[in-house]
């Protein structure tokens, strides 16, 4: 098992020192899903959910958590992101929104944390904007499926 970057010695969290690590492209790509009744669903796909455009907001959310993210994981760094893009799409067999984020920077830590934190947070605006509707909604399978760059170099989810 690998050793766990956030911890000294001493068992203590502590931000990793990345100052010697190489500055290369990063991207990372998340995915989530809010799963529904058909009905809820019907509330988005026929565009009337009381709160407007539910997809729309939810991806404007995500991209908004994806900039944040180092505010809201402790001993995450800031980093310069050059692309967030999230994309929602209906799915009537889940049924529900399946959500993927993909994050990409240029530098010397990934952003793996930072596509997670997109996805979760677009799962999360879909179900307030929905949960007048329905509170029995499920956010599901929340995961890392792709990561490049940097000296561990690349993992996809299966491979």
């Amino acid at each position: 098992m690998a050793q766990l970057t956030h911890f000294d010695a001493e068992g203590h969290a502590h931000m990793v020192d990345v100052s010697d690590k190489d500055v290369t492209a990063r991207v990372a790509v998340a995915t989530s899903a809010v799963q529904m009744l058909p009905e809820t669903l019907a509330l988005v796909t026929e565009q009337r959910a009381k709160k407007g455009d539910v997809l729309g907001v939810a991806r404007l959310a995500g991209i908004m958590g994806a900039k944040r993210c180092a505010d809201l994981i402790p001993l995450c760094h800031p980093l310069p992101i050059t692309k967030v893009a999230v994309d929602l799409e209906v799915d009537e067999t889940l049924p529900g929104i399946r959500i993927r984020a993909e994050v990409r920077t240029t530098g010397k830590t990934g952003v793996e944390m930072e596509a997670l934190t997109a996805a979760s947070v677009a799962a999360l605006t879909v179900y307030d904007m929905l949960k007048a509707a329905e509170k029995s909604m499920r956010i599901l399978d929340t995961q890392v499926v792709l990561k490049d760059g940097g000296k561990s170099g690349r993992y996809e989810a299966g491979a």
